[in-house]
């Protein structure tokens, strides 16, 4: 039965404040992870299902959730090119063999 190690709290009080914005900026970056990977998926299932119109409208939506996240420091700039370019092969890819 693993159970997580109790933290200590902080004895100061910038400490203490910077327990309370870690939380905030964890639920934050957390919901921002979530939208990404949404994105990336529904861009994803649409070159799957083989339909092209659809997949190039998620696409394009998913490039400036990619950058907005990646502006923000949750991902690192190459990791949103990365995953940018992949998704934009998969979408011509798709586009070519129809």
């Amino acid at each position: 039965m693993a159970t997580k190690p109790v933290k200590k709290n902080p004895r100061l009080a910038s400490g203490r404040k910077r327990a309370r914005q870690t939380v905030k900026l964890n639920v934050a970056n957390t919901s921002l992870r979530s939208k990404y990977r949404t994105f990336v998926k529904n861009v994803e299932k649409a070159v799957l299902a083989g339909d092209k119109e659809k997949a190039a409208d998620a696409f394009a939506k998913a490039q400036s959730v990619i950058d907005s996240v990646a502006d923000k420091g949750i991902f690192h700039k190459n990791k949103a090119a990365r995953d940018k370019s992949r998704l934009s092969a998969k979408v011509k890819a798709l586009a070519k063999a129809a």
